[in-house]
């Protein structure tokens, strides 16, 4: 249902003198996500993750390639014409708005002012009290309350192509499995195709399949057990949490 055929993303580079003066951030990217699958893609810092997920959601524009979603090619088209398509994007670091409450959002989000739809929507992520409904989304919220109001937005209007940017940032341990269970249950209750980008353990082992990224490049898809070696080279470890902190041939700090 999305289909991605050979996208390059490039940025001028700042730090050349004689060499390109452009840095290659996706190098040849081609790949195919399935109606109804949970991918994740991981991989380490500044390797093109991010920006991989922005380019879907058209946030940057592919230097070359295509981008087919449900068989139209929408790789020109802007953001809000990708969303009415049914693609939907959770930023890494949420925003807060002075002067705005969940109802304020959730009613824009999901095309009504029906309170007991909205109700239905912010149960769905956990709050089971009206009062949640006029509360302002501000500084006042914990980083796991903003994280529920954003995923709340994100699947108010069901979408077909759902793209978290490390959804665990900011929020705390506890907040993380009903996270997964949240977004796995947005999969079998409305076949959302959902990319979730993370290095989080519980999101990687929840995925029906994993893709790695490296230095802009696919390096790897399938499930997570067989990309633990390809993990091992990382000079900054973020997945310490894989291993427990147990030290052996394929330690991967």
């Amino acid at each position: 249902m999305l289909e991605l055929k050979e996208i390059y993303f490039t940025v001028p580079d700042k730090e050349a003198e004689n060499g390109p003066a452009e840095k290659t951030i996706l190098n040849n990217i081609s790949f195919t996500f399935e109606k109804g699958k949970f991918y994740g893609i991981t991989g380490p810092n500044g390797c093109g993750k991010t920006s991989l997920a922005k380019t879907i959601m058209g946030i940057n524009k592919a230097t070359h390639g295509k981008i087919i979603y449900n068989g139209k090619e929408i790789t020109e088209m802007s953001i809000t014409d990708r969303a009415r398509e049914g693609i939907a994007y959770g930023f890494q670091h949420s925003a807060r708005f002075k002067g705005v409450t969940f109802r304020d959002l959730l009613a824009i989000a999901a095309g009504t002012d029906d309170e007991g739809k909205l109700m239905d929507i912010l149960a769905r992520v956990g709050f089971c009290s009206l009062d949640f409904l006029d509360k302002p989304v501000d500084s006042t919220l914990s980083g796991g309350e903003i994280k529920k109001i954003e995923l709340a937005t994100t699947i108010a209007r069901h979408p077909g192509l759902a793209i978290y940017d490390e959804p665990d940032t900011g929020i705390d341990l506890w907040t993380i499995e009903p996270m997964v269970k949240l977004i796995k249950r947005q999969i079998t209750d409305y076949e959302t195709t959902t990319i979730v980008v993370s290095h989080n353990k519980a999101f990687l082992e929840a995925a029906d399949c994993l893709v790695l990224i490296k230095e802009g490049q696919i390096a790897y898809t399938g499930d997570l057990e067989g990309a633990k070696p390809l993990l091992s080279d990382l000079s900054v470890c973020r997945y310490t949490d894989l291993c427990e902190g147990e030290i052996d041939a394929q330690c991967y700090r």
